[in-house]
């Protein structure tokens, strides 16, 4: 036992070690995976030194082969901490990690350009640059053409701006398309559940009714009500879920379900209108059509009354049933910026 545990400690501890090589970085682009050419780390690392040079901005490229137990979103806090990447007091840093076995990407933002580089401005980065490419395997491509976007948009705030807008305008109109499909598919489910509920409703009166005429037994009656609640609950379930959280999406409020399941005492005193409600329209009706005096029978039942009314419907029935079918030529040196984990992740 002792000896199976020290070779876990042991294999942890190696585990850890080979991880915490990505914490020293010590240029712009940190190849870890060897995904890209000598070339391509040297033509990338040079102009992410010249961007912050210019700048004082710094964008740091890290590849690694695999995150481990990690998520992607706490490594990468952590390597842009241990690291400082941006400089202190400004927090102007920004890290493209990448994670070749996770198929995995973060574009992790400082505190000081969070209102530039916003959760939704990298998201789309990755989104619309970066997946595309990786889909290809085109790993250099995606990652360089994504530090173009971040170097002009920190350069040149007409172009962030516009950019901004075109999210919006796609935001607005995926709402657009969302907003009708949720409709007709919430429209559905108020539809069957209406159908449902209309059907086994005008029973529950039909028993009420034959109670009241003496037709109906109240004992039976008493049954066949708790079988024509469940089928009017089957309905009103199809009708109210979809109402809530089409609520809870539209308002952006998760109480309203949240209400209905913490509090289930509310169905029981919900049943007091339903039958309630349900007595008053069949004691109406009855006293319309004059056709038949109060009359109370405990346990017998007009068998012709019976049959003809309630057999062709099936809500007497306790059961029922519905079918749904490299090399770099200059070094990197963090400033002593830090991140609060803004960004956004993305994976293919």
């Amino acid at each position: 036992m002792l000896k199976k545990t020290f070779l876990l400690l042991l294999l942890f501890s190696l585990y850890t070690n080979a991880q915490e090589q990505y914490y020293e970085l010590r240029d712009y682009v940190t190849d870890s995976a060897n995904i890209f050419s000598p070339h391509q780390v040297l033509e990338l690392n040079t102009r992410l030194l010249d961007f912050e040079e210019k700048t004082t901005n710094q964008i740091v490229v890290v590849t690694i082969e695999q995150l481990g137990f990690n998520t992607i979103e706490t490594y990468a806090n952590d390597l842009f901490n241990k690291n400082g990447i941006g400089q202190e007091g400004k927090d102007n840093g920004l890290l493209i990690l990448f994670s070749e076995l996770d198929r995995e990407v973060r574009i992790e933002v400082g505190y000081g350009l969070e209102p530039y580089i916003t959760d939704a401005v990298a998201s789309r980065i990755i989104r619309n640059t970066m997946i595309p490419n990786f889909k290809e395997a085109e790993y250099y491509t995606g990652i360089n053409q994504a530090a173009d976007q971040l170097i002009e948009f920190l350069n040149d705030p007409s172009a962030l701006e516009e950019f901004k807008k075109e999210i919006v305008d796609e935001d607005s109109k995926e709402k657009l398309y969302m907003n009708i499909f949720l409709g007709i598919f919430f429209s559905i489910f108020i539809g069957v559940g209406g159908f449902f509920f209309l059907k086994s409703y005008v029973n529950v009166i039909e028993v009420f009714r034959g109670v009241f005429m003496g037709k109906l037994g109240v004992l039976p009656g008493v049954f066949m009500l708790l079988a024509g609640s469940f089928s009017s609950v089957f309905g009103l379930v199809f009708i109210i879920v979809p109402l809530i959280i089409g609520y809870s999406i539209y308002m952006s409020n998760s109480q309203a379900a949240a209400f209905i399941f913490d509090e289930p005492g509310l169905i029981l005193w919900l049943l007091l209108p339903f039958f309630g409600i349900a007595a008053i329209i069949a004691f109406i009706k009855l006293k319309i059509s004059g056709e038949e005096d109060l009359s109370i029978s405990w346990v017998k039942n007009d068998k012709t009354y019976y049959q003809k009314t309630f057999s062709s419907s099936g809500t007497h029935s306790f059961s029922s049933g519905s079918s749904s079918s490299g090399g770099s030529s200059s070094s990197f040196s963090g400033g002593g910026g830090s991140s609060g984990g803004g960004g956004s992740s993305g994976s293919w």
